[in-house]
């Protein structure tokens, strides 16, 4: 049986996520060349170390305690999918929210998991005051299809910050 919640700081533990399996096998990317976009070729498997673990418990931790969103899906009691929106509009008058993260454990991908966490999150954006989402995006091709079935584009406005620190990212905007 599949719950969702809200996630507060408290909640936010490295044991929380026992149950969970980030892996990913990608095959082919996205990728801007000479202002266009194309698929490329890029094979490698995307799995999480013990310190990436560690490193996502802190920020998921600093999103809730600093009137950010952390919404959580439980299959069985078992963490199988989260998502983070960072509190604080940017942007100008885009206004724009942060999704920071999105994710669902390799078991259960495929089950509408992440257009349940998605839409919530879309929901807590527009209750806080954003116009839009604004989302930094893994460029495999999976991961793009999934934005573009949620609705979202090219973002009119890049963040420079996200550029930096992962240049090869899809800076993405979903209307609310």
């Amino acid at each position: 049986m599949l719950e969702y919640k809200q996630l507060y700081k408290d909640e936010i533990c490295i044991d929380l996520f026992k149950d969970f399996i980030r892996r990913q096998t990608v095959t082919k990317c996205w990728r801007r060349e000479n202002g266009t976009w194309v698929i490329k070729d890029d094979p490698f498997i995307d799995d999480w170390t013990e310190k990436d673990y560690k490193i996502l418990v802190q920020c998921l931790e600093n999103t809730a305690a600093s009137g950010g969103f952390v919404y959580a899906a439980f299959y069985n009691g078992g963490l199988k999918g989260f998502v983070s929106a960072e509190a604080g509009l940017f942007g100008g008058k885009h206004r724009y929210l942060d999704l920071s993260s999105i994710h669902v454990s390799e078991d259960l991908r495929g089950k509408g998991i992440g257009k349940t966490l998605f839409l919530a999150a879309k929901e807590w954006a527009k209750e806080n005051g954003a116009g839009k989402l604004y989302i930094s995006a893994h460029s495999a091709v999976e991961s793009q299809a999934f934005y573009k079935a949620m609705g979202c584009t090219e973002a009119e406005l890049y963040n420079i910050e996200h550029v930096r620190k992962e240049p090869y990212d899809c800076q993405l905007e979903c209307i609310l």
